[in-house]
């Protein structure tokens, strides 16, 4: 059972503020409570840097009143302190018609009555004390702890807990709880001529504890490779740039989708709405149906039903129930990701259900579900991909990366660049980044892997919105290949 500790049940606060919204003229009232727990733990050569736990508790009111949008919250979790947020939220509307441009008009959503969904874990994360955490790091460290080429090691672990309670006018009274974790090692190299490091790439997942004990990840054989990969990248050559075939692995071309495509398909970033502060897109609504977005093997869905996905939830923020749905079918844009408002601008008869809210204290906005590219229907491999490549690069883990406010020129780079050359792996490169235009590089999609070569990566702190909201968010690929991209070396900046 998800439990809430507050002194007045989720269900009573609700009925008060949905009777007075009700009362006072709201033609759509949504109340929620929200719960948001966090831990973290961070070392640094085995010694404690960072201790932190935080949990946060309240209560909204969202309303339209006159066409208009009305929201308020408050952390008085009492009969008094909803009734208060309903009136609050109904004088917010009020005030909002004098400015508005738009109506405010919500696409039809079926009724679901009473729910109740839970992400499934097997290990309570939040159940392990600081000293277990910390050991299990320590732990970690000493697997790398006595290679010659490692001068230091930072490690961490995360977890994050969203337990919410969602109601409204037609009758849907919603409880949902989701977990998530994240950790990753790095291992660093200092010399005269400056430093390298390496890092595990294992992404977040929905999962608990168990995540870190093997369930979905291979956590020790990852770890004992970073030092040998550390010493190889420490000798290796820097790349010389030019246009190269690029196999990508899904522990890098996950971060490629979420900026290229999952920023670029949320429909209210193609309407203009985001412009001010997180953007556009250059995907505008009228080249829906039409524009080629990449090859023909390109097929991208956005989902919120993913196992161990970090946007995987039951129901959105909206009462939405969670769906799957196709954006990129056969390398042609088909479908943008949308909340209840925003579907009805372009004439959809339902949303997607993407409303989110980091906090009851911020409005659900439009957030990106999981974004995903589909593998192949064959049993390609990773090795089979290389074995197509005469002279490119096989890029492993995520990095820093760029990209422009229209999410179509772009900059990435990674953790390791293997060099293939005749179809195999014959060393690393360092110094390295791939740029391209977003239609170009999925363009250049030539082969995807199999089923067997997908991977759920995602993250933690996805930003958007004013007042800033961060969500978490999950995007599946297989590896890929892609052929003539341009490589750049960073070190001088120059290229093809």
């Amino acid at each position: 059972m998800i439990r809430f500790s507050i002194p007045v049940p989720p269900s009573e606060l609700a009925s008060v503020a949905l009777e007075a919204a009700s009362a006072l003229g709201a033609t759509v009232a949504q109340f929620r409570v929200a719960a948001h727990s966090s831990r973290g733990v961070a070392l640094r050569d085995g010694e404690v840097e960072n201790i932190g736990a935080d949990t946060s508790v309240a209560m909204s009111v969202r309303v339209v009143h006159g066409g208009a949008w009305g929201f308020a919250a408050t952390t008085e979790l009492s009969a008094a302190g909803a009734k208060d947020a309903a009136t609050r939220a109904v004088s917010m509307a009020k005030l909002s018609t004098l400015v508005a441009i738009d109506e405010v008009i919500l696409a039809d959503e079926p009724r679901h009555g009473k729910q109740s969904w839970t992400l499934p874990i097997e290990i309570d994360a939040f159940a392990k004390t600081d000293d277990e955490i910390i050991d299990f790091l320590q732990q970690w460290n000493t697997k790398v702890s006595g290679s010659s080429i490692v001068s230091h090691i930072e490690s961490n672990i995360a977890m994050g807990r969203d337990r919410t309670f969602y109601a409204d006018l037609v009758g849907n009274e919603i409880t949902q709880q989701r977990d998530r974790i994240s950790a990753a090692l790095t291992a660093i190299h200092v010399s005269d001529s400056g430093f390298e490091d390496m890092r595990t790439c294992a992404p977040p997942a929905g999962r608990g504890w168990e995540y870190l004990t093997g369930t979905g990840w291979d956590w020790d054989a990852e770890i004992a490779q970073l030092p040998d990969y550390l010493a190889e990248k420490v000798k290796s050559p820097s790349v010389t740039p030019g246009a190269m075939d690029l196999v990508i692995d899904p522990t890098n071309l996950w971060l490629t989708i979420h900026e290229s495509i999952g920023h670029a398909t949320e429909l209210d970033r193609a309407l203009g709405y985001e412009a001010n502060y997180a953007g556009t897109s250059f995907a505008t609504i009228d080249k829906l149906g039409v524009f080629k977005y990449g090859s023909p093997i390109m097929n991208v869905t956005g989902d919120r039903t993913a196992d161990h996905g970090l946007s995987t939830v039951g129901f959105d923020d909206e009462g939405v129930s969670a769906q799957s749905w196709d954006l990129i079918k056969d390398g042609i844009l088909v479908g943008y990701q949308t909340d209840r408002s925003i579907a009805s601008k372009i004439n959809m008869e339902r949303s997607n259900g993407c409303a989110f809210a980091d906090s009851a204290l911020h409005s659900p906005i439009q957030r990106m579900p999981n974004v995903s590219l589909q593998p192949s229907s064959d049993s390609t491999t990773t090795a089979d991909l290389i074995a197509d490549v005469e002279a490119g690069i096989y890029i492993v883990g995520d990095k820093s990366w760029s990209i422009d406010m229209q999410r179509f020129n772009f900059q990435f780079t990674g953790q390791r660049f293997h060099e293939i050359r005749n179809g195999k792996i014959v060393g690393q490169l360092k110094d390295v980044a791939y740029q391209s235009k977003t239609p170009d590089f999925w363009g250049a999609m030539r082969r995807i892997g199999g089923a067997r070569t997908y991977l759920l990566g995602g993250a933690l702190n996805c930003g958007k919105g004013q007042p800033g909201q961060v969500a978490p968010v999950s995007h599946g690929c297989p590896s890929a290949l892609f052929t003539g991209i341009n490589v750049l070396n960073t070190r001088d900046e120059s290229g093809a």
